[in-house]
Order: structure tokens, then C-alpha cells, then sequence
């Protein structure tokens, strides 16, 4: 229980900015994934599928909304504000905000689970683009643990 709550409120050893720029390039590829996903949603169009069958299938699934809100926005969320923790310790060496995008990390890998998940074993059909928010959000979730585990203050009790 201690090493959680070392991790959610001791400081970051400083982190080299490549890392940083590697949370940040890859957030804004998820972004952009999700917010195609978001306005061809809203157009009511359906985005091709070229290496896999059904995008229609899932896109148009009852999991693909969630109160009236399309999962691909709430996708696009996730990723700006893992990109702006990003940019805030890349411009302004803000530890904090860059920690706690880190920490929010966890909950996109969740969701890709739960959503491939859904993909596999109930809607029986893929969607090309959700699986590289999958990617997308666990390549965060790594580089996250990474920085975490390498970057933490440690002490000697």
C-alpha cells in the first residue's frame, strides 16, 4: 500500500524528454484515430475497413455509444489529456500534471481490454481503427509503467 501511495504523491525523478515526446507523439496518433472515428460518427458514415471485416459491425454496435455519447469521444478525450500532461512536462517541466496523465494511462488500457474483449467474444467482428486505439492506449500504458518504475524517488525505510 505504501509503494501506491509513493507513487501517486512523491515526485518524478526528472524524466529525459524524449520519453515525454514518446507519451506526447503517441497520444496525439490515438487522438487522431478516435477523433476520425468521432466526425465520420457524426456524418453517419461508416470508415472503410482494409485489413479486417467489420467496422460497420462494431461501429454501429449498441457498445459503440454510451449514453448517447459515441466511445470513440470519450477515446479522443483520453488522448488529449494524456498528450497535454505530456506537452506540460515537455514545455513547462511540469512533473505533476505529466504523472498524473501517466497514472491516467490505466484506465485506457482497461477500457481497450474491455472493448477488444466485447470485439472477440460478443460482436464477433473487428474494427480496424479500434484496434489501433488498442494498441494506441497500451503502448501508453507501457511507456507509463516505464517512466514510473525508472523515474520514481525511491527512500530507504
Amino acid at each position: 500500500m505504501q509503494t501506491l501511495k509513493n507513487s501517486l504523491t512523491k515526485p518524478l525523478r526528472p524524466v529525459h524528454v524524449s520519453l515525454a515526446i514518446a507519451v506526447f507523439v503517441v497520444a496525439l496518433i490515438g487522438f487522431a484515430d478516435a477523433t476520425y472515428l468521432v466526425i465520420e460518427h457524426y456524418q453517419g458514415v461508416i470508415p472503410p475497413c482494409t485489413l479486417v471485416s467489420g467496422c460497420e459491425t462494431v461501429l454501429t454496435s449498441s457498445y459503440s455509444v454510451v449514453f448517447g455519447v459515441p466511445v470513440a469521444l470519450l477515446g479522443s478525450l483520453f488522448y488529449i489529456i494524456v498528450a497535454a500532461g505530456a506537452l506540460a512536462y515537455i514545455e513547462g517541466k511540469n512533473e505533476q500534471l505529466f504523472r498524473y496523465a501517466l497514472q491516467f494511462t490505466v484506465f485506457g488500457l482497461l477500457a481497450s481490454l474491455w472493448f477488444v474483449f466485447l470485439q472477440a467474444f460478443i460482436i464477433h467482428s473487428y474494427c480496424l481503427y479500434c484496434l489501433g486505439s488498442a494498441a494506441t492506449s497500451t503502448i501508453l500504458f507501457i511507456l507509463a509503467c516505464i517512466i514510473l518504475k525508472k523515474h520514481q524517488w525511491t527512500t530507504n525505510s
